[in-house]
């Protein structure tokens, strides 16, 4: 899998400066258990090559970037260091040109259709844009991104937990920067558990999970109209008979034959199904290939391999 698919599954990617190397390898683990194992570590202190170096050694799981590099001097540091790809605030053709003859992924800073210009005669597939909010947000980002085809962007700067769905839900976002989550006083207090609570809840408003609808496998047409009748009795809603299923409102679905599921299946709804695939994948579920389907050339759904509680479980795209 390229590095910049793995961005994009992860969604988010704090960045951080570290001034005291010790902190990096906790900081980093701290991220990981909030389900975030990536990190931009940027050369704006000193301790950022050291940093790099250790985070590598010890969590080489983590999706590792060096950020704010400008000197190709910096990036040989950054690559021997352990980085996987390198972020700049700016575009300098110079060391973009170096990295691309290294065969390491960069992602330059953009604000501007000049800049993307010169990142697309490179050959470049994804960009940052930096200060995101400052130079106009997710706004200037679409009008950007229309004549530009199948460019990504990585926005940073003034991205939160507040905003950053903003940016998410338009499809030529690669992933959002931020430092939301790795606040400077928990850091100097080495309160790695607030950075895992920051985090958590950074990935869990991402995905946005939701209950979407329960599935009763009635067993049969009559079995399932009867089902769904009686649940419209008891909540008032509308029943809407389909094709191999019949729907009290849109939180009840009562199948016609015998489905999915011991007793049946739940659909969670998500803001992004291969993003929660992949987060969930790491929290240790695993899915059913099979049982892929799609929706204007994307993927709508997909089942986990096991049931809980006699239930199946399947992600489904908002």
């Amino acid at each position: 899998m390229e590095f910049l698919e793995k961005l994009s599954l992860a969604g988010l990617v704090p960045v951080i400066a570290i001034h005291d190397a010790e902190d990096a390898v906790p900081l980093c683990k701290a991220l990981s258990d909030g389900g975030l194992p990536v990190a931009e570590i940027t050369f704006r202190t000193p301790a950022a090559e050291e940093s790099i170096r250790r985070v590598h050694e010890a969590l080489p799981d983590v999706l590792l970037c060096a950020g704010t590099v400008l000197t190709t001097e910096q990036v040989d540091r950054a690559v021997n260091a352990g980085a996987a790809a390198i972020v700049s605030p700016g575009l300098n053709p110079t060391v973009v040109r170096y990295c691309l003859d290294k065969g390491v992924p960069v992602c330059p800073g953009t604000a501007n259709p000049s800049d993307l210009e010169v990142a697309l005669s490179m050959g470049l597939k994804a960009v940052k844009v930096f200060p995101a909010e400052a130079i106009g947000g997710i706004k200037l980002i679409k009008s950007m991104a229309a004549p530009y085809g199948d460019m990504k962007f990585m926005p940073t700067g003034g991205i939160n937990e507040n905003n950053m769905l903003d940016y998410l839900a338009f499809n030529k976002i690669l992933c959002c920067g931020g430092s939301w989550m790795v606040p400077g006083d928990a850091v100097a207090a080495k309160d790695w558990a607030k950075i895992t609570a920051l985090t958590r809840s950074a990935v869990d408003k991402m995905l946005g999970f939701e209950l979407r609808h329960v599935g009763i496998n009635s067993g049969d047409p009559d079995s399932a109209l009867r089902d769904a009748k009686l649940l419209a009795s008891l909540l008032g809603w509308e029943v809407k008979d389909g094709n191999s299923s019949i729907f009290c409102g849109a939180g009840f679905e009562c199948m016609k034959k015998p489905f999915r599921g011991t007793h049946g299946h739940i659909a969670i709804a998500t803001n992004s199904v291969p993003r929660a695939r992949w987060h969930l994948e790491r929290r240790g579920f695993a899915f059913d290939e099979e049982s892929i389907s799609m929706k204007n050339g994307r993927v709508n759904a997909i089942y986990l391999k096991d049931e809980i509680a006699g239930f199946a479980f399947h992600l489904l795209q908002k």
